[in-house]
This record gives C-alpha cells, sequence and structure tokens, in this order.
C-alpha cells in the first residue's frame, strides 16, 4: 500500500494529480511547509505551491514539524487523506524529521495507513534512500543524523531540471559530484512533470503534452 506523487514545482502540476485521486472521498491535506522555514525573501513560490492545491480543490491546513515530538506529529497529522511536504533546504527538512520522530510517523502513514503523499523538490529528494551528496556538501548550517531519506523509492528526485534558475548550480558542480559508481539511481524532473507512484508501478507524467512513461521501483 503507497501512494505517491513526487513533484518539482507542484503548482504547475496540482490539477493533474488532482484528476488522478478521488476527492469526494477525502480531500484534507496538510501543507507541511518545514524545509521552507530556513529559506528567506517572500517566498512567493511557496505560496504558489499552497494556492495551487487549494484552487484543485484540496483542503490545506498549514503545519510544520519543527519543535513537535513523534506522538503529537501521530495525533495531528491522523485526520489528514493527504500529506504534503514543501520545497526548500532539504537537509533542515531531513534534521527535522529524524529529530522529531517523523521518518517513522510519516512511513507508518504512507505505508501502512494508506495516506497519500504529495511533495515538492526537498519532500521529493527526500521520499528517497538518501540524499544526494551535493546537498551534504553545499549545507553548512543543518547537519543531519545521516544522509537516509525516508525510502519510499529507490531512486533520487533531481528537481527543476531544465530551470535556469539551476542550470549553473547542475552543469558546474552537482552532475560531477553525483557522477560516481555507488550513486543510486537518478531522476531527472522538469518543473512540469511529476512522478506517480503506486504501490511497485511508477509513471513519469509531463504534463505539458501528456505523456505517461511507465516502469517499476522495488524498495
Amino acid at each position: 500500500m503507497k501512494h505517491l506523487f513526487l513533484t518539482s514545482s507542484v503548482h504547475a502540476v496540482a490539477r493533474d494529480i488532482a484528476r488522478g485521486v478521488n476527492l469526494s472521498k477525502g480531500k484534507r491535506l496538510v501543507f507541511i511547509d518545514t524545509a521552507a522555514e530556513p529559506e528567506t525573501g517572500d517566498k512567493t513560490w511557496l505560496k504558489n505551491d499552497r494556492q495551487a492545491l487549494v484552487d484543485a480543490g484540496f483542503e490545506v491546513k498549514d503545519y510544520t514539524i519543527t519543535g513537535k515530538e513523534k506522538a503529537q506529529l501521530a495525533k495531528d497529522l491522523a485526520p489528514f487523506d493527504f500529506i504534503y511536504l514543501s520545497g526548500g533546504h532539504t537537509p533542515y527538512l531531513l534534521l527535522q524529521s529524524q529529530q522529531s520522530g517523523f521518518v517513522s510517523v510519516i512511513q507508518e502513514f504512507i505505508l501502512k495507513k494508506g495516506k497519500i503523499y504529495i511533495d515538492t523538490s526537498a519532500g521529493s529528494i527526500i521520499a528517497g534512500p538518501k540524499l544526494p551528496l551535493y546537498l551534504l556538501e553545499d549545507n553548512e548550517d543543518f547537519k543531519p543524523e545521516d544522509s537516509r531519506g525516508f525510502g519510499f523509492v529507490n531512486f533520487t528526485i533531481l528537481p527543476h531540471w531544465g530551470s535556469e534558475n539551476f542550470r549553473d548550480k547542475y552543469l558546474n558542480n552537482r552532475m560531477d559530484i553525483v557522477y560516481t559508481l555507488d550513486q543510486v539511481p537518478l531522476l531527472l524532473l522538469t518543473d512540469n512533470q511529476y512522478v506517480h507512484v503506486r504501490d511497485d508501478r511508477i509513471e513519469v507524467v509531463d504534463t505539458t503534452n501528456r505523456k505517461i512513461s511507465s516502469g517499476s521501483v522495488v524498495v
């Protein structure tokens, strides 16, 4: 039992995702914006992601796992049908997930209780087996206990592929770092694409022309 929507930028694909679920059975979505907490600026991208989910038909409530304990997280998140993790600072999100006990809580909810996982960028990266090395090397302020992610899939998402804002980061640094024999599988995802995971099957959906590529995922 596993149902995930891994996105690069949810504001570009939220309506498409909403068409793939039955909102009449439940549309309560908790918007966990923990990863955005260290980010500076007006965070327009975060507001756009949230509004896109509202416009797509979800009932959205804001939440953070920072400063929470495992029992409180389990209680607070139990009423929701969808658990959404925003983009932002991936190592910070992993650190807070480890310190609060969120890792085991989210694994229980997604793998055993049938809640649906939706995310953007940092939330997509952390859904994999481990953080890519470049994120840990770039990180000076927040040190996770280890690099292991939630382990929902056996690959790591590289979000915002093709975006001009990330071109220099990927081509001048990140791809060199991940070019190793022991690297886990990588999936490059543009802002108009998302990965739909249902149990051991995956579909990579491109919303610009509605192309779908299917396969299987082993975890």
